[in-house]
């Protein structure tokens, strides 16, 4: 299975926000950003923070996707 952020890049883009606001809103390094924007694995502790900050749930800004 891989793991998708698609959702929450469309998130982003329905509350008018970028991805420096994300960061900001939820306390999280720019690396991080940058992890999820290449659909790598972060800590769930930054999902937390994304979650918290956009007010959603895990399954708001993430997807798991079969490999292909």
């Amino acid at each position: 299975m891989a793991i998708s952020y698609k959702k929450l890049w469309k998130l982003l883009i329905d509350k008018d926000m970028k991805k420096k606001d994300l960061q900001k809103a939820a306390g999280i390094s720019s690396a991080s950003i940058t992890k999820l924007g290449k659909n790598e694995n972060v800590n769930t502790e930054i999902l937390q923070k994304i979650c918290t900050a956009l007010e959603c749930d895990i399954c708001d800004i993430m997807e798991m996707l079969p490999k292909d």
